[in-house]
């Protein structure tokens, strides 16, 4: 029920200490202006480095070739590994958990690119078919490389979206043309683009093996790529020890060199970023509830001031029958009110001011490597108001309980 007079006295009291009033306030809002600004913080760079894995898939292992720093088997340590069909052909055959597939080929010298009269220098990527899968590339017109390309060893190959732009007129289709890498043509078969960004755009896709026929005849593979069957951590981890133990096995190396051969498994990357943000934000939550302690402790003295200077008022209350619960409710309402207030305004703030600076960044088309799309959960929305109603009644319950102690003949004498 609406108690007119209890308010009339809330607010008559925040006319007559106007300055004491603001400074109290100004610390509770701080104390959630810098909480939610510090969250939205924490979010932003969790997102941005989460935004750095959506090029890859995330069950993806990557495998790189190494130097020996073990000898084994009578065999020197410092031999360099050197990958090529047969471990493309082992991984697919022999290695349980293995999904798709892929190897790279890096072709030597400069990456020309010429159509019709225009000479321009792209990235190159020489690939098996499930390389599709791997760098979560999007197909927007025609078809990505497939196996008949890689048996039959075909000049084709997949432009990305930006090539297209700046090779072929508007409007044109460049599926069915010819163009020419290196002096060799190849026929566009498809088109696609990809969210890792302008440089992801800007590659061309050639099949491995007709790479590898023209650029140097041999059938060396620089690199290789797998996604697991069991997207878990621990499916992850089962299947990079068996590619290192049926790589030491295929290469003759020590199964514990981890020079020999480096795996990169993105499962495990992923899982330690994420421990490392958890205890980022455990950290900022820490900071940011020190600070509303601060503003509830500032709180607290002032309502106990208050308590101090309205004793006579209280020991009257009493006398004339006022209970202590009453008294108590009196001082907890003053206390939440101004807490909740204050804290309500800082929640406010630091909403606005983190979207305000998402939005402007997208408005603007800004992408800063460490601050991307801040954002503060529902959920943690939720947990501040929790704080502010609980911090209100916190700082008001010492003062309360102190008033209600008041006895008012002591209160009178006072």
């Amino acid at each position: 029920m609406f108690d007119y007079d209890k308010w009339q006295e809330i607010f008559d009291t925040i006319r007559r200490h106007k300055l004491r009033t603001f400074l109290t306030a100004l610390s509770v809002w701080w104390g959630i202006f810098m909480l939610v600004v510090l969250l939205g913080a924490g979010s932003g760079l969790r997102n941005s480095f989460e935004h750095n894995f959506r090029d890859d898939a995330l069950n993806s292992i990557w495998v790189y070739t190494g130097q020996t720093s073990i000898a084994y088997e009578g065999l020197p340590a410092g031999r360099y590994m050197r990958f090529t069909n047969d471990d493309y052909d082992m991984l697919r055959n022999e290695v349980e958990g293995v999904d798709k597939l892929t190897g790279r080929y890096y072709l030597t010298g400069e990456y020309v690119v010429n159509y019709g009269n225009q000479s321009l220098s792209f990235d190159v990527r020489t690939v098996h078919p499930d390389h599709l899968y791997l760098e979560n590339t999007i197909m927007t017109h025609g078809r990505f490389i497939n196996q008949k390309d890689i048996d039959e060893i075909r000049k084709v190959c997949v432009l990305g979206d930006i090539i297209v732009e700046e090779l072929f007129k508007e409007g044109q289709s460049p599926l069915g043309e010819y163009v020419q890498v290196k002096g060799v043509d190849y026929q566009v078969v498809g088109v696609f683009t990809d969210e890792g960004g302008e440089n992801e755009r800007r590659r061309i896709y050639l099949p491995i093996t007709t790479a590898q026929r023209i650029d140097s005849g041999s059938e060396r593979v620089h690199q290789l790529m797998l996604t697991v069957t069991d997207p878990t951590i621990e499916g992850s981890k089962a299947v990079e020890e068996r590619v290192r133990q049926q790589m030491a096995r295929l290469h003759q190396f020590d199964p514990a060199d981890d020079q020999a051969i480096y795996i990169r498994n993105n499962m495990r990357e992923y899982q330690q970023f994420q421990t490392v943000f958890n205890m980022i934000d455990g950290f900022l939550w820490f900071v940011g509830i020190g600070s509303i302690i601060a503003g509830v402790i500032g709180v607290s003295n002032i309502m106990l001031i208050i308590v101090k200077e309205r004793t006579k008022e209280i020991g009257v209350r009493k006398a004339i029958g006022a209970t202590p619960r009453s008294i108590i409710g009196m001082i907890l309402l003053e206390s939440v009110f101004l807490t909740g207030l204050a804290g309500y305004v800082g929640l406010l703030s630091g909403f606005g001011l983190v979207y305000g600076i998402n939005s402007f960044m997208v408005a603007n088309n800004i992408e800063v490597e460490f601050f991307y799309n801040p954002e503060v959960s529902f959920g943690a929305v939720l947990i501040a108001l929790f704080i502010l109603v609980l911090s209100g009644a916190l700082a008001g319950l010492i003062p309360a309980l102190q008033a209600a102690r008041i006895q008012p003949i002591e209160a009178m004498k006072h």
